[in-house]
Formats: C-alpha cells, structure tokens, sequence
C-alpha cells in the first residue's frame, strides 16, 4: 500500500499542474474567442503530461521485459511531442486577405505542450515559471497594443472614369495627403472605367472614417470599396 501511494503521488501532481497550467492559458485564450480555447489547451497540456510520465515510468509498464534491455529516453518522446503538436497548431493559422491570423494561438498550444512536457517529468520549478511567464505576456496584449505602435491594413477597390488623367498619380497622391500609405496596387481598365486594387495601410491611432469620407466626397470617384483586416 505505501509504494502505491508513493506512485499516486508521483503521478497527480503532474497531472494537477499540466491541467491547471493549460486551463489559465486556455482561459485567457478562450477570453480572446481564439480558434483555440480552453479545452484544447487543457486537452494539449494533458496529453503531454501522460505521454512524458508514460516514458518516464516505462519500468512500470514494460513488466516482462528484463531490466537490463529497458533504456528510458523521455527525450525522445518530448520531440515527438513537440514535433506532432505542430500539425495541431497549423491547423489554427489562416490567411485572410493580407493578414495572417492564429499565429499567437498556435504559439500558446506550442507553449502549452512544452509545459505538459515539463509537468510530465517533474521540473515544476520550470513548468510553474514557464505557465507564469506564458499567463502574463499573453494578458499583457491589450497594454502592448497601446504603447506599441500599430498600423491598419485594407484592402481598397476604387473606380474611376477610363478618361481621368493620371489616375495612378492622383490615386497615390490622394493616399498620401490622408496618411495611408500603398503597399500594393494593381490597374485594370475596362470599356468605361479605370480600375485600382490596392493593399493600403496606415497608424492605427488614425480613424479610417476619414478616408471613407474623402473618398465618398471625391468627384472623381464613381465607387469604392474598403475592406478592413
């Protein structure tokens, strides 16, 4: 009966830390309404505290096997663990337009298994430090928002008369006067109208509302459309 309380021992505590170490990263995800929340990383950090304390205690799974053949390598599993969980985080990054979104996701699940890694054979001093760290950069977002400079990006479909003079010219130029800046422009011409796609930008301090309005209020303008990432 001792030694098996012994082996409980070893085992929860792991167990209680990795959920409790995925469950407040999760949280502040899930806060976030992320593609990933708090189940998936409570699930993440479970699963690589089982699989390290599955690899740490291989003694007590590999019975007849004789001692002398068993090699404990938790290293390898934890590369296995990091490497595999990288398909789960691919999976939560996506392209939507010109902006890359999921990739602060895909680096709590990433951060979130190596915890469970570090749960799984014992370093708590490590495990706890790392989940404080993660916790505090994570809720530190919205202050870093604010002191960080930041900038918007658009995509902006604009129309002209086919019969406008310089009309790449007047476009940058009308750009500029407002504070956005191009980042790519494309032309196309039709029967009647001169055509401009471009991937703007500008400080996030700035209101768009006053692009908006200068573009509805410019004559030459027939239509636009601005699409904000």
């Amino acid at each position: 009966m001792e030694v098996r309380a012994i082996q409980f021992v070893e085992l929860i505590w792991p167990i209680v830390g990795a959920v409790v170490a995925g469950g407040l990263i999760g949280a502040e995800r899930e806060f976030r309404a992320s593609p990933a929340g708090f189940r998936t990383h409570v699930l993440v950090a479970l699963s690589s505290a089982l699989l390290m304390l599955g690899a740490v205690h291989q003694v007590q799974w590999l019975t007849d096997t004789p001692d002398e053949i068993i090699r404990i390598d938790p290293v390898r599993m934890a590369h296995g663990i990091l490497t595999g969980i990288g398909f789960l985080c691919g999976g939560v990054i996506f392209r939507e337009g010109v902006t890359v979104r999921g990739l602060t996701t895909a680096a709590s699940l990433w951060t979130t298994a190596a915890l469970g890694t570090l749960f799984g054979v014992g370093f708590y001093s490590l495990a706890i430090g790392g989940t404080l760290a993660a916790v505090i950069v994570l809720a530190a977002s919205n202050f870093t928002e604010r002191v960080l400079p930041q900038k918007k990006i658009a995509e902006l479909n604009i129309c002209y008369q086919r019969s406008i003079e310089n009309g790449y010219a007047y476009f940058i130029a009308f750009l500029a006067r407002h504070g956005v800046r191009e980042l790519a422009v494309s032309e196309k011409v039709s029967a009647e109208f001169y055509h401009l796609e471009a991937t703007i930008s500008w400080k996030k301090d700035e209101s768009d509302r006053a692009l908006v309005d200068a573009l509805r209020d410019d004559p030459k303008v027939i239509s636009f459309e601005l699409i904000r990432h």
